[in-house]
């Protein structure tokens, strides 16, 4: 049975610790503190995975209760409440049971680093806000662990405030949001207007009240109204996980310490928009247009995204690229109404992300510091548990056979190709967008992995023209040998790359083909392209151990694994026979390769035409409205013809008895002529 006290140690815990080390973790020492925060969401990972037992084997109950109330205005209250159902326990297990190691990770990753305790807080407080998030009853606790993660995002990134980039990195994450949330209050605002409550099992109860309706916002137009909540609702998910043109923060973030990137930038906080779309499957599936909206952004992200990845020299670049291609591939999910497949992809890819995210952590301690791919080479005999778990890390992303990504990622293009043959332009469009980015996840993902662990060792060049004089990060990068990182950063690398093995293959049958989602998400039968993917691909008669090998070795049939081996051959052949090749396919190249550098623009687009246009306009409307009409013509003005005045009134101010009283005289003769005037 869940309880409300369970539920509340589950969220409060890590907050718990986040205050404690916060507060008191100068006093308290760095192993007092990171023992604190490490127990605190030690707790809430326990919990929650006894949670998910019950849910899942225990016979128990979905719970959605409120457990503090905020006020009560008539008709309408505002709480603090837990909808528990599988897809709230599993993204719960998913954010603690990473969250946890992350923290054990960051106890090697930062030992040297001055702000050790202020991380710990930071992170546990970050485990408080998403755990908020995920547990949500209403769309007011939603929007508070929503905000909550990006202050606590904001804090990570801008972790090494006095280096600029950081700085500058963590302004833009914060900016770039709120453009996303802007649109999130105006979703959350219609639905409370239409809907009249906030409370999630109201409003999916009463979907009745919007479905075929629409409003007219100027005389002669009409809008759908689940269209216009579906697409405001979005934006906001487009903020927080990244999707093009609102993607711009996520690379930059990486000026972040690395257990950041793994923790948040790959498996839980831009996996939050993800979430948010698939609770609110009630309400997209009444808006074929929200959902075109949804698949378009997704498929141009996933695609598009990824092509630049190829061109990054940063190893933890590519990895956040790669981050934003696969999070174009949820939203494709989510798009073709495969809600469980978007989930199902969000838990595996959480796994083999954060390991490599953190193998590439644990490559740059080795490197002491180093982070450019080109400086590395033939890492692979210094490293060799780093070295094997980003393999299998790899081998997962790319969708290799059996392994944890081929099952989430095979059932995201299926579905995408089952809507695409019912569909129009967008879901064709959307299919050919992630059929194809399979191709180019391949060769980012094994051009990084040659790069770093194959080759010559290009670090002895660098060490002989540079040592003891390049610096990255804040971090001297002197002629040291390349190591293997420590047991206490290894070990959540092994134990992730264990997920990244088998998680799928045990997985997939209840969570796609099965009821473990029944109640927590709602499809059409006209939009369920997983049925469509069940009746290819997946045959349980003989049971789920047949069928998920049924499964896997649909991949002989399949052009995703010939696009995958076509990108590892082509990138195998140019890095590891053919080095120069590379190069002169990028001089060749030269214009699309810069336009991959360049990011397709979009960083001139936000930093130098919207921001840089507002405050090109913030100075002329100063000049012009604010120093010219404002201060000049109505402040100084007025001021100026109150002085001319006053300097003619001043000449007769002689003070000398006969002129007032010759005024006065003169005053009165006006006076008595304007009366006899105004009788007759």
């Amino acid at each position: 049975m869940i309880t409300p006290n369970t539920l509340l140690t589950i969220a409060l815990a890590p907050l718990v610790g986040a205050v404690i080390v916060g507060f008191f973790g100068g006093r308290l020492g760095r192993a007092a503190s990171h023992w604190i925060a490490i127990l605190g969401v030690a707790l809430s990972c326990a919990l929650s995975i006894k949670v998910l037992y019950a849910l899942v084997a225990g016979g128990a109950d979905p719970y959605n209760a409120n457990v503090y109330t905020f006020y009560e205005v008539g008709n309408f209250s505002a709480h603090v409440g837990f909808m528990i159902d599988s897809l709230t326990a599993m993204m719960m297990v998913v954010v603690t049971f990473v969250s946890l190691l992350v923290h054990v990770y960051t106890i090697g990753y930062m030992r040297d680093d001055p702000g050790y305790t202020r991380f710990f807080a930071y992170i546990s407080f970050f485990t408080f806000s998403m755990l908020m998030l995920v547990m949500s009853n209403n769309f007011m606790q939603l929007f508070f662990g929503w905000e909550a993660v990006g202050l606590a995002s904001y804090l990570l990134i801008g972790f090494w405030f006095p280096r600029p980039s950081a700085a500058f990195a963590n302004l833009k994450a914060f900016l770039v949001n709120r453009v996303g949330d802007f649109g999130f209050l105006i979703g959350i605002a219609a639905v409370f207007y239409w809907c009249g409550s906030l409370d999630y099992a109201e409003v999916f109860a009463n979907t009745h009240l919007i479905d075929g309706k629409s409003f007219e916002p100027w005389a002669g137009a009409s809008w759908s109204i689940p269209t216009f909540i579906g697409i405001w609702l979005f934006i906001g998910a487009m903020g927080k996980s990244a999707q093009v043109p609102l993607h711009v923060w996520l690379p930059d973030s990486m000026e972040g310490p690395t257990p950041i990137s793994a923790l948040i930038h790959a498996a839980t906080m831009v996996t939050a928009g993800i979430f948010m779309v698939a609770r609110m499957s009630p309400i997209y599936e009444l808006s074929e247009t929200a959902l075109a909206f949804v698949l378009f952004i997704g498929a141009t992200t996933a695609f598009f995204t990824g092509l630049i990845g190829i061109v990054q020299n940063d190893i933890k670049r590519v990895v956040a690229y790669s981050t934003l291609s696969q999070l174009g591939y949820m939203t494709v999910a989510l798009g073709v109404s495969a809600y469980s497949a978007a989930i199902f992809h969000l838990m595996t890819h959480a796994f083999f992300k954060a390991l490599l995210f953190l193998g590439a952590g644990s490559v740059i301690i080795g490197m002491h510091h180093q982070q450019d791919m080109r400086r590395m080479g033939g890492l692979r005999k210094y490293m060799p548990i780093t070295h094997i778990t980003m393999w299998i890390g790899t081998l997962a992303l790319v969708g290799t056979p059996f392994f944890s990504g081929y099952f989430s990622k095979d059932s995201i293009i299926l579905a995408a190709q089952a809507a695409a043959g019912q569909g129009g332009w967008v879901q064709m469009y959307a299919y050919w967008a992630v059929l194809l980015g399979v191709f180019v996840t391949s060769v980012y993902s094994f051009r990084l992995l040659y790069l770093t662990f194959f080759g010559p060792e290009r670090f002895r060049e660098v060490h002989e023209a540079h040592a003891g004089h390049d610096v990255h990060e804040g971090h001297d990068t002197h002629a040291h040998e390349p190591h293997e990182s420590p047991a206490v950063v290894t070990m959540p690398l092994v134990l992730l790359a264990i997920a990244s093995l088998g998680i799928g293959f045990f997985t997939v049958g209840p969570m796609l083909f099965g009821d473990f989602f029944a109640g927590a998400i709602r499809v059409l039968p006209e939009h369920d392209t997983l049925a469509a993917v069940a009746q290819a691909i997946w045959h349980d008669e003989h049971g789920w151990v047949s069928a998920a090998v049924g499964f896997g070795l649909h991949f002989i049939a399949s052009p995703v694994f010939w696009l995958a081996f076509a990108g590892f051959a082509l990138t195998t052949y140019i890095y590891l026979f053919n080095p120069s090749l590379a190069d002169r396919i990028r001089s060749a190249a030269a214009w699309p390769v810069r336009v991959l550098e360049n990011k397709y623009g979009f960083d001139d687009l936000w930093i130098k035409g919207l921001a840089g246009g507002s405050v090109r306009l913030g100075q002329r409307l100063w000049k012009h409205l604010d120093a010219g009409l404002i201060d000049g013509v109505i402040v100084n003005g007025s001021v100026a013809l109150v002085d001319r005045v006053a300097g003619i009134i001043r000449v007769a101010q002689t003070g000398r008895l006969y002129h007032y009283a010759f005024v006065m005289i003169v005053g009165l003769i006006a006076l008595l002529g304007g009366l006899i005037v105004a009788i007759r």
